[in-house]
């Protein structure tokens, strides 16, 4: 049973895979560059890999939109090259973990191609349709996360169908039987082929409500997103109808029971409703349902110990039965290294080292994007390079995605930073190349080198893998808790500012942990000071 909840205090190295190495110079990482890489991956100490999709896709929201669950776009490689991934990661007890996109498609997926001919195909059921209002108008309220109405109007049937994100993204019916057997079909295809478990992409919103009821809308106040920002219509709605439904709970169920066939696979549901924190334990409950949740809460503009401790102890009162992951950076919003920073973009490497080690002691499994290890702050993007349509959209308030999707840079004294020897879908920053693993790797304080250290470290104590987790209340700018596992404890206090603070100690037997690169603490007469950005672990 231990080997097979693996993922349990696992740390999962996140690759954006157009962005990671490319190996055939067309400017686009692809399956080759990440098995090239594997060395590296392994050496940073990571338990798995997750990868962000690699379908086959038009590419209008970079391979989120699927036109075929069982192939690999050729721009990332075939069908023969993820075996070979897979092999290879395997030899080197790398779990691998792949994006499943299940709430929509492409609308060039042959499923909607069929579906939209007209109202009695055999496929006219699959995806969410719904005649206009006596006016012509949408159905509903409902509105795209993507900017607009989330109807767009198809005069073969003379309906509307539903998309939650791109226009060319139509949402599936998962209230048909067929949907969802269909989609699990396309689940146990990879199972088959040897994957270890699945991320899987805005799973609360595979249902909606049957009635088209319209979303209430939400007081200018209380207008805040995770994933979305307060300028976009989105925020201006509760969404309690066109995601988050009860059915949904009974799907979790089912996913679940697939993958208990394969023992050892796990499921990680990215979750972003109305309250995301309860939905997670909700999906995560009673053992049959997914094995852990993944939410937006950290991955906010709110950096203080208090948004912190409270977000985290909110999740711990929730979820008494699943299990969390946690993030600071992925590839939607902007790199935890600029966007914590203290004036939003100047990257200061003590943070850095200190927030790895702070998301590596929180109580759950971690997922770490790539470039994080390095440091990496949000590129610069100018307007021209843009090639996120939610950016291109919302531009000049919201800048998009790209800045955090930038290519990976590899050495300095390359071209593109090693990342490609064509012409790269999105630029290399500058700033980025000077970051490079290469330079970093020949450095022992460097954020990489303290990042793997800490890793390791991590790994040879089990309060941090599955250990409860206890906060201490204190003052701004400190966060401190106690992780704790059978006669084991451990504390853990961290500095979020770049001030030198003090915090007083409990009456208790401590041992400072010495042999830590990230221990910057220093105890004496009862209180530990701290410098800027600084950490101290003690056993307890």
């Amino acid at each position: 049973m231990a080997q097979n909840e693996w993922w349990k205090g696992a740390v999962i190295y996140q690759i954006y895979p157009r962005s990671f190495q490319d190996t055939t110079g067309d400017g686009i990482g692809d399956l080759n560059g990440i098995i090239n890489r594997l060395d590296y991956i392994k050496s940073l100490g990571v338990d798995a890999v997750w990868i962000s999709p690699f379908f086959k896709s038009p590419m209008k929201d970079f391979g989120y939109d699927i036109s075929d669950y069982r192939d690999i776009d050729p721009m990332f490689g075939s069908i023969g090259d993820f075996d070979r991934l897979i092999e290879q990661a395997h030899q080197r007890d790398i779990k691998i973990i792949i994006d499943q996109v299940l709430s929509h498609t492409s609308n060039e997926h042959p499923w909607f191609i069929e579906s939209r001919t007209d109202k009695h195909n055999a496929k006219a059921d699959w995806y969410v349709w719904a005649d206009a209002k006596p006016d012509g108008s949408p159905p509903n309220n409902w509105l795209s996360i993507f900017g607009g109405v989330a109807w767009q109007w198809e005069p073969r049937r003379c309906q509307y169908y539903l998309h939650n994100f791109l226009t060319e993204q139509p949402d599936l019916n998962f209230h048909n039987p067929e949907v969802r057997s269909a989609v699990l079909d396309n689940v146990k295809f990879w199972l088959d082929k040897g994957v270890d478990g699945f991320r899987l992409d805005a799973i609360n919103f595979c249902f909606h409500d049957k009635q088209l009821r319209d979303n209430p809308a939400k007081p200018k106040d209380l207008r805040q997103g995770r994933g979305f920002s307060e300028d976009n219509p989105y925020a201006f709605q509760y969404h309690y109808y066109n995601n988050t439904q009860p059915e949904n709970l009974a799907f979790m169920a089912e996913i679940r029971s697939l993958l208990d066939q394969y023992p050892g696979t796990v499921s990680l549901g990215e979750i972003s409703s109305e309250d995301s924190l309860q939905t997670m334990a909700e999906y995560t409950s009673g053992g049959d349902k997914l094995h852990m949740g993944y939410s937006f809460e950290l991955l906010t503009e709110d950096y203080s110990a208090q948004y912190i401790r409270e977000t985290v102890s909110r999740l711990e009162t929730a979820m008494t039965e699943g299990w969390p992951c946690w993030a600071f950076s992925n590839h939607d919003v902007q790199r935890v290294a600029s966007r914590w920073s203290k004036d939003g973009k100047r990257v200061n490497p003590q943070q850095v080292k200190m927030l790895t080690a702070l998301l590596g002691s929180l109580r759950g499994s971690v997922c770490m994007y790539q470039g994080e290890e390095l440091g990496l702050g949000e590129a610069e993007v100018a307007f021209e390079d843009l090639q996120d349509p939610y950016g291109i959209t919302f531009w000049p308030n919201f800048k998009g995605r790209d800045g955090c999707r930038t290519p990976m840079p590899w050495a300095s004294d390359k071209l593109n930073a090693g990342f490609t020897e064509g012409s790269p879908w999105l630029p290399v920053f500058t700033a980025h190349a000077n970051n490079c693993v290469q330079s970093q790797e020949q450095e022992t304080d460097s954020t990489l080198s303290q990042y793997k250290a800490f890793l390791a470290w991590r790994k040879t104590r089990p309060e941090l893998i599955t250990g409860d987790i206890t906060f201490i209340d204190t003052q701004e700018p400190v966060l401190a808790f106690y992780r704790a596992i059978d006669d084991k404890k451990l504390l853990c206090v961290f500095n979020l500012s770049e001030q030198i603070t003090d915090f007083e100690v409990e009456q208790h037997n401590y041992t400072p942990i010495k042999d830590l690169a990230h221990q910057t603490g220093e105890q004496a007469a009862g209180k530990v000071t701290l410098p800027g950005y600084g950490c101290f672990f003690a056993s307890i």
